[in-house]
């Protein structure tokens, strides 16, 4: 019997109505630094450009889309278990950071965010 391809779907599928994408949640660490906090988001795979960042009052929001590359030609997936379509994750901090410094930095499948906060710039 010869393996037939299968496909890949983001969306879910939840009784009447339309269908619904799903996202899912890249793992985060966060830590409290001396001059602000710095958050670190596991987005292996995600092309810089495919990812948004929106700090808005005491939330930092990552989202994008992690898209899947062909290494092969050809072929037909056996196991998939990482997650190509769009993701979201929005953390939420105890102070405001509406007139923060936000730098951001790509490194080895990492995005590191570093926020100053006013008071300690």
């Amino acid at each position: 019997m010869k393996d037939k391809p299968r496909q890949f779907s983001a969306y879910l599928f939840s009784g009447p109505g339309p269908a619904r994408e799903t996202f899912w949640r890249p793992a985060a660490d966060i830590y409290r630094i001396r001059g602000g906090w710095l958050l670190k988001f596991d987005l292996a795979g995600v092309r810089p450009e495919d990812v948004t960042v929106e700090v808005k009052g005491c939330q930092v929001t990552v989202s994008g889309v992690r898209r899947d590359m062909m290494l092969e030609e050809n072929a037909s997936y056996y196991s998939m278990e990482i997650a190509y379509n769009r993701f979201e994750r929005t953390v939420e901090l105890p102070c405001d950071f509406s007139n923060s410094a936000v730098a951001m930095e790509n490194r080895n499948g990492l995005l590191i965010i570093r926020l100053t906060t006013e008071e300690e710039r």
